[in-house]
């Protein structure tokens, strides 16, 4: 979706929350492309890619319908992740209680490629079940490092700790991360 002008794309978020909650629903929009590619991002680390655009999709959905609710105890984007994190989780349980495998076709599995190799995506589906492994504090730093390409103090305001420990912990993860693939 493009839209020809963005209002406001310098207001803070929680000014444009405010006005979304004031009835300016076009605040929503500069919301979403602020924060569409970290959650693309994320969830692209997390899920097949064949369903990457739906978890994302119902990711601003439920953004959008919770907004008005959002009380401000943390920032959106911390809020956003939680949600992000909520519905990949809500996507793996639908998914668990189906009983038979989704079969694609194969000229269905080659139109989703675009422009990958096979390798590349069998990489990638690699990675996520590894990923899929790992506790969870070294999956969030990792996701949070590359998937949200944040700085090293950024992670630490994030997580609440200091910059040492979030590099401790982000050398844990890849160390874990590494001995994972080689396996």
């Amino acid at each position: 979706m493009q839209i020809n002008s963005n209002p406001l794309p310098d207001t803070s978020d929680e000014l444009l929350i405010q006005q979304f909650k004031d009835g300016r629903q076009d605040t929503f929009d500069v919301l979403y492309h602020r924060y569409l590619p970290k959650v693309y991002n994320r969830v692209r680390y997390v899920v097949p890619e064949s369903d990457v655009e739906d978890v994302t999709q119902e990711v601003f959905i439920a953004a959008l319908k919770s907004l008005p609710s959002f009380r401000g105890d943390s920032k959106f984007g911390t809020w956003l992740r939680t949600l992000t994190n909520h519905k990949v989780a809500e996507f793996y349980r639908k998914r668990s209680r189906k009983q038979e495998p989704q079969i694609t076709m194969l000229s269905e599995a080659q139109a989703q490629v675009d422009g990958e190799t096979s390798t590349m995506m069998e990489d990638r589906m690699f990675l996520q079940h590894t990923l899929q492994g790992l506790p969870e504090n070294y999956r969030e730093v990792l996701l949070l490092r590359f998937a949200e390409d944040m700085q090293f103090n950024e992670i630490a305001d994030h997580l609440n700790q200091n910059l040492e420990a979030v590099k401790s912990l982000f050398r844990r993860a890849v160390t874990a991360l590494r001995n994972n693939l080689d396996k």
